[in-house]
């Protein structure tokens, strides 16, 4: 029998706290060779979005995460990301869970956005501020939020931010610009427009930019690219679908000047070097993060009421 988790079951199985460590843990995990990703696959409906496929084998299971990206489904009054994740055994290829991608991706991008931010971040940050208040920025203030900050959130849709806010126990911020300001900024926007051009961030800020995760997208400009500390969770994807690739083509980054998340973490790579460092995390996600939230889920199995289904 085949145990699904619904997003809902995802939620109540992985706290945002768990879901930072279990994110670290496989940040950690990929950085020594222990876990390995083949690339993302994208499979590309333009303009409505795109579906993507991400494999991923650690800790003796194997999983595959079929999911979309279509931006204007919110409109329709559909969800932008569907989609399912698949959990097998390593050691015989049997199926062991089938989980809600919509919420995988949530929990796991609100949880790599924070690690970023605080690895990365000044010690003494004490604002924090969320751009976008769509599922994953909701899931980004929330794992701030858990973390003990006080978090204001922007959107230019009011009703929603309000929503959002009240929802994870944070506020609504006065404007854009005061958001823009925090020590540690998270941005989940869609990637269409630039968010931070040039001379945008301060000295001492962290920038945590989570939207421009796939091709043709961006949330900051080259030239800001150009003068801060730049990191990112995996060179390969995020040179080719990420930020970074605007940057990489334009010829203003190359592989020597960005260090990976996971290799800070293991002390492989510099971190912030000093308060004034100005840093960035790019991220465009990686199935190594949703082979950590699936396997923190499955922990809380048996405690779960989940349906099942046998194949």
């Amino acid at each position: 029998m085949i145990p699904f988790f619904n997003g809902a079951h995802v939620r109540e199985a992985v706290s945002p706290e768990a879901a930072l460590e279990a994110v670290r843990a496989a940040f950690i995990a990929y950085a020594r060779r222990e876990w390995t990703m083949p690339p993302k696959i994208y499979v590309p409906a333009y303009p409505e979005g795109d579906f993507r496929a991400m494999p991923a084998l650690g800790a003796g299971h194997a999983l595959l995460k079929w999911v979309t990206s279509f931006p204007g489904n919110p409109a329709h009054g559909l969800p932008t990301v569907t989609g399912l994740v698949l959990l097998s055994d390593a050691t015989n290829g049997m199926p062991k869970a089938v989980l809600d991608a919509g919420a995988v991706t949530a929990l796991r991008t609100g949880a790599a956005a924070v690690l970023a931010a605080e690895t990365l971040g000044r010690t003494d940050a004490e604002t924090a501020a969320v751009i976008g208040a769509g599922v994953n920025g909701e899931a980004a203030a929330r794992t701030l939020v858990a973390r003990g900050r006080h978090v204001q959130v922007w959107d230019i849709d009011r009703t929603r931010v309000e929503e959002v806010a009240e929802r994870v126990g944070a506020e609504v911020a006065p404007s854009r610009d005061e958001a823009l300001a925090a020590d540690l900024l998270v941005t989940v926007t869609p990637g269409r427009n630039i968010l931070l051009e040039e001379g945008s961030l301060r000295p001492g800020q962290h920038a945590s930019l989570m939207g421009a995760d796939g091709p043709g997208k961006a949330e900051i400009a080259v030239e800001e690219l150009a003068r801060v500390r730049v990191f990112c969770d995996d060179w390969e994807q995020a040179s080719h679908n990420g930020d970074l690739v605007h940057a990489v083509e334009a010829g203003v980054l190359t592989r020597d000047d960005v260090s990976q998340l996971g290799d800070v973490l293991i002390g492989a790579a510099q971190g912030r070097t000093s308060e004034g460092d100005i840093t960035i995390f790019d991220s465009t996600g990686l199935a190594i993060q949703d082979l950590a939230i699936a396997l923190a889920a499955m922990e809380r199995a048996e405690e779960l009421d989940l349906p099942n289904f046998d194949l």
